[in-house]
């Protein structure tokens, strides 16, 4: 090759030393430099800080997964039969978008009766979802497409994610008081106004049992009158149900109000999640239905939850729904597993009478009846910010900031280092 051929192709073809310099790049790499850190999840964050305290005796109290009585996360014998039974029995093929059918129709009539006249006519729309955050996603984007001129009622206080979720399907929120701090009880008189002042035709997010944070339950004959309330205002219900069985060991009693509510002649949406009641909280496992007024509307509504799923994840998971069916469907395991879910809501019963009863005997000033008479897996104590920011820092007990206790993380070889830290940090302070 001649020197000029040479010298000609050195003027096409650039060393790969003539890319880009590093000042180039310092360029390119300021592209996301306007994105904030967000801030760290309320809940989630509580157990970061749990991990980094060095002291062997801490105590997490934040996240809401059950443990046993020795600390530990406890796998439901009836689900590990479950298990051993569907292992090796289905291919690993895609789920169809609304989930499997099976699991969405022992779900619907866990949640509002086996012999539901809305299941027999058949008025129920379902898909499964991911959890109980997917189906409340899943409502919210629904809200937002087909009931655009309403709002979504939430309570005050409730769990933190319920706003994040209506927050990015962008439906106006609102709020309703539920919570009375004087009494450590329901507001009946506040929900009851806000549900008349509510314009006609909104969306109220309703706990249907173990209200979170707050453990706080309306009773059944205050559940008639606010489906009344909300049947006068032309509202429509849309029930969480996150603790089916995990309040009151009873699945029937803990579906009560959307009973109650169906019996009114109420056209309603619920989230349920198999997370708590079966400890499945990996598989993200739950159901997202709503009750329409007949067959033909329910094809079309479940068509469009499906078309909302689509372009979200395509399709739920598949082991976790066996897992669920395999339970409901079998005679034996679903009451096994009814025992079970008792003997997990008893624990938390039986712990929170401990904590009562070593706070009074210690000579706490506080009343904390309210420990007693909440229910679920978390007790709203009443405690302040600071005084939780005390316990974490001076005691290493771990907690959100509004004073909510995950009694699941109570146990009788802790309840006497909690009590003893909670009377330390309540004293001579005003309730």
């Amino acid at each position: 090759m001649t020197a000029l051929v040479i010298r000609a192709l050195s003027s096409i073809i650039q060393p790969r030393t003539a890319f880009p310099a590093a000042a180039s790049f310092s360029t390119a790499s300021t592209r996301f430099s306007h994105v904030p850190e967000a801030p760290r999840d309320p809940i989630l964050g509580v157990t970061e800080k749990f991990i980094a305290d060095k002291n062997p005796l801490k105590i997490n109290l934040g996240v809401g997964a059950y443990r046993d009585d020795d600390g530990r996360p406890f796998v439901l014998p009836s689900v590990r039969e479950a298990e051993r039974r569907v292992t090796g029995s289905h291919f690993m093929e895609y789920l169809p978008i609304g989930g499997l059918k099976d699991f969405n129709i022992e779900s619907v009539k866990l949640a509002f009766g086996d012999h539901a006249e809305v299941i027999k006519h058949g008025q129920v729309a379902v898909v499964q979802s991911l959890s109980g955050t997917g189906s409340c996603r899943l409502m919210a984007e629904f809200q937002a497409r087909f009931m655009p001129n309403s709002k979504i009622y939430i309570p005050v206080p409730t769990w933190s994610n319920h706003h994040n979720i209506w927050k990015d399907a962008r439906v106006e929120q609102a709020s309703y008081r539920y919570y009375l701090p004087q009494t450590r009880g329901l507001d009946m008189d506040g929900f009851l106004e806000d549900i008349k002042n509510a314009p006609r035709g909104s969306v109220f997010m309703l706990h249907a049992c173990a209200h979170n944070p707050t453990g706080v339950d309306p009773s059944l004959d205050q559940w008639k009158v606010i489906s009344k309330a909300m049947l006068e205002g032309g509202h429509f219900p849309f029930f969480d149900m996150a603790y089916q069985g995990f309040a009151s060991g009873d699945c029937d009693a803990d579906a009560a109000a959307i009973r109650i509510f169906l019996a009114d002649g109420h056209r309603l949406g619920c989230s349920q999640s198999y997370a708590k009641n079966m400890g499945l909280y990996g598989q993200r496992v739950g159901a997202f239905s709503i009750v329409c007024d007949n067959p033909k509307e329910a094809v079309a509504v479940e068509s469009q939850m499906k078309a909302i799923a689509r372009p979200m994840y395509s399709n739920p998971p598949l082991h976790g729904a066996l897992l669920v069916s395999k339970i409901l469907q079998d005679k034996g395991l679903k009451s096994m597993w009814f025992t079970e879910v008792k003997g997990m809501a008893d624990r938390i019963m039986l712990v929170r009478a401990l904590l009562r009863q070593k706070l009074e005997g210690l000579g706490s000033q506080w009343q904390w009846n309210h420990v007693t008479d909440q229910i679920g897996m978390f007790a709203y104590t009443g405690m302040t910010p600071e005084m939780v920011d005390r316990l974490a820092s001076e005691y290493s007990i771990y907690m959100t900031r509004n004073g909510r206790i995950s009694m699941a993380g109570v146990n009788t070889k802790n309840v006497d280092a909690l009590a003893v830290a909670m009377h330390a940090v309540t004293s001579g302070q005003k309730q």
